[in-house]
C-alpha cells in the first residue's frame, strides 16, 4: 500500500494496455462480494459502478470519491451500503430492469438507487407504484405533523385578529386541542340528532296541527325547536367561515357544501312563506316549501364530520369507483338480457303481466337484487325458470365486485390508523430530541459562563427535528444524513 498522499498505484496499468471492457472488478457491499466485467458495466456509462471502470488511473482522489474503501492488491471496492437493496439495482446490468424485493423500505432503496446513478425509469411498474403511495404516505406524515405544530406554535407578529382567527378555528375544527373543543364537537353531533329526529317526529299525522285553510302542518313546539337547530348550525358555520385560514377552499369542500344544503331550504322556505304568497299562488309556495323541507335530509350526513367511520367508508367508495361500475355493468347487462328474454316467454300467457319490455326492466331489477316485491311475477314454466335463473346471475353479479370494495375500506382503515400513529410517534421523538437539545445548551452554558445572557439555539427554536429512521425530510430544509444499513422501521 502506499501513502494517502500517493497520486498512483503500483498496480495500475497507466497506458492503457487493459482494455475497460476485460477488466474485472469486486465490489464488496456490506460484507457481500459481487464480481463485474467492464462489458456490463459500460453498458450504463453514467452509473457509479461504470465510473469505477476507469477511475484507478485518476489515484486516490478519484477512488474515494465514488467508494469509502479500496484494497490495492485485491483491486476490491468496499461500500457501506445495504447489500440486499444493491443484489436487486444489479439486475439492471443484466436483465435491463429492476425489481424491489419484498420487505425493503421503497424510500431507502430509491435512495440507494441514487446513490449507485441508476435511473428511476429501470424501475418496473409494480414497484413504481409501492414508492409512489409510499411517499404518499410521508407526505401525508408530515402534512398532519405539520399541521400540529402550526396549532401548538405562536407566531408574535401577527396581529390580535389574526390570533383570535386561529383560536376559533382550533375550537371548532379541532376537538382534540381542548376539553372546550370537544364539548362544543358533541354539543353540534346533539343538535345534528334533534334536528334529524325533529324532521322524522314532525310527520307524523297525531302531531301535526291544523291551520285556518284547513291543511296539516308541523306543531309549533316542533317548528321552534327546528328553527333552535338552524340558529345553532347557521352560527357554527358563520364562525368556521370567518376563521377560515382558507375561505375558497372552505367553501368548496364537500362537507361544507353538505352545511350549506342543510341550512339553505330553512330561509329559502322562511322567504317563500312570508314574500312568495305576494309573488305567486299560495298552492305553489306551499309546493315550493314543501320541497324545500324534503331538503333537509341533508343534514343527516353532517354526522360524517364527527365520524371516521363515515369519512372512511365515504374515501373507500371513492377508491371504489371502478368496482362500482363493474356492479352497475354486470346488473345492466343482466337486466337487459333477463327482462328481454321473460317478455319473449310470458307472451303466450293470456294474463301476462309483461307488457314490454321496457316495463319488464323493472321486474328484473327487483329479481337480480333478490327484492321480490310480487307487483309483477312469470306466470308461464319458462318465465319462472327464466327469473330462477335470473336471480342466481343477480347474486353471483352482486357477490363479485364486494370483496374488493370491503379490502379497499379495510386498507384505508388501517392506513389511517397507521398514519395517525406514525405523526404521533415522529412528534414524540421531535419533542425527545428537543428536550435533549435543551439539556446539552443548558450544560454548555454552565460550562462557559461567557455565554451568558446569549440566547442558546435550541431555545430560539419551537422544536427541532428529529434523527430518527422515520425523519420526515418534508418538514426541515435542512440537510440530515444517517448510516446506510439502519433498518426502516
Amino acid at each position: 500500500y502506499k501513502m494517502a498522499g500517493d497520486s498512483r498505484f503500483p498496480d495500475v496499468d497507466t497506458d492503457g494496455s487493459e482494455k475497460s471492457e476485460e477488466m474485472e472488478i469486486v465490489v464488496n457491499v456490506g460484507g457481500v462480494r459481487q464480481v463485474f466485467y467492464g462489458d456490463n458495466l459500460n453498458q450504463y456509462p453514467e452509473t457509479r459502478l461504470a465510473e469505477l471502470v476507469n477511475c484507478l488511473s485518476g489515484g486516490y482522489d478519484s477512488i474515494f470519491s465514488l467508494c469509502d474503501d479500496y484494497d490495492p492488491g485485491k483491486r476490491e471496492f468496499y461500500f457501506d451500503r445495504d447489500p440486499d437493496a444493491f443484489k436487486c439495482i444489479i439486475d439492471v446490468y443484466y436483465f435491463g430492469e429492476i425489481h424491489m424485493k419484498k420487505g425493503i423500505c421503497p424510500i431507502c432503496f430509491k435512495n440507494e438507487m441514487e446513490f449507485w446513478k441508476v435511473d428511476l425509469k429501470f424501475l418496473d411498474d409494480c414497484c413504481k407504484a409501492h414508492l409512489s403511495e409510499k411517499k404518499e404516505e410521508l407526505e401525508e406524515i408530515a402534512r398532519r405533523v405539520q399541521l400540529i405544530l402550526d396549532d401548538l406554535g405562536i407566531d408574535a407578529s401577527e396581529s390580535r385578529w389574526k390570533k383570535c382567527q386561529k383560536c376559533i378555528w382550533k375550537f371548532l375544527e379541532k376537538p382534540e386541542s381542548s376539553y372546550p373543543a370537544r364539548v362544543i364537537a358533541v354539543l353540534s353531533f346533539l343538535f345534528i340528532l334533534t334536528s334529524s329526529v325533529v324532521m322524522c317526529v314532525g310527520t307524523i299525522p297525531d302531531l301535526q296541527v291544523v291551520d285556518a285553510e284547513g291543511n296539516r302542518m308541523e306543531h309549533p313546539t316542533l317548528e321552534s325547536i327546528e328553527t333552535a337547530c338552524i340558529g345553532w348550525f347557521t352560527m357554527e358555520y358563520v364562525l368556521r367561515l370567518i376563521s377560515s385560514p382558507n375561505k375558497l377552499h372552505f367553501a368548496l369542500s364537500f362537507m361544507n357544501i353538505v352545511d350549506v344544503l342543510a341550512i339553505l331550504p330553512f330561509y329559502v322556505s322562511l322567504t317563500l312563506t312570508h314574500l312568495g304568497a305576494k309573488l305567486m299562488e299560495l298552492s305553489n309556495v306551499q309546493q315550493a316549501v314543501q320541497a324545500l323541507r324534503i331538503m333537509r335530509i341533508a343534514r343527516i350526513f353532517k354526522l360524517a364530520r364527527h365520524s371516521s367511520g363515515l369519512q372512511t367508508l365515504t374515501y373507500a367508495l371513492k377508491r371504489s369507483f371502478k368496482e362500482l361500475g363493474l356492479l352497475l355493468m354486470y346488473l345492466a347487462v343482466g337486466i337487459f338480457v333477463f327482462s328481454a328474454l321473460g317478455y319473449t316467454m310470458e307472451q303466450s300467457h293470456p294474463e301476462t303481466l309483461f307488457k314490454s319490455i321496457p316495463q319488464s326492466f323493472w321486474w328484473a331489477i327487483i329479481t337480480m337484487t333478490t327484492v321480490g316485491y310480487g307487483d309483477i311475477y312469470p306466470k308461464t314454466t319458462l318465465g319462472k325458470l327464466n327469473a330462477a335463473i335470473s336471480f342466481l346471475c343477480g347474486v353471483i353479479a352482486i357477490a363479485l365486485p364486494i370483496h374488493p370494495i370491503i379490502n379497499n375500506f379495510v386498507r384505508y382503515y388501517n392506513k389511517q390508523r397507521v398514519l395517525e400513529t406514525a405523526a404521533k410517534h415522529e412528534l414524540e421523538l421531535m419533542e425527545l430530541n428537543s428536550a435533549e437539545g435543551k439539556a446539552a445548551g443548558s450544560r454548555s452554558e454552565l460550562e462557559d459562563p461567557s455565554r451568558e445572557g446569549k440566547e442558546s439555539p435550541f431555545y430560539s427554536s419551537r422544536i427541532k427535528v428529529s434523527h430518527s429512521d422515520t425523519f420526515i425530510h418534508l418538514l426541515s430544509e435542512e440537510k440530515h444524513y444517517r448510516t446506510r444499513l439502519q433498518s426502516c422501521k
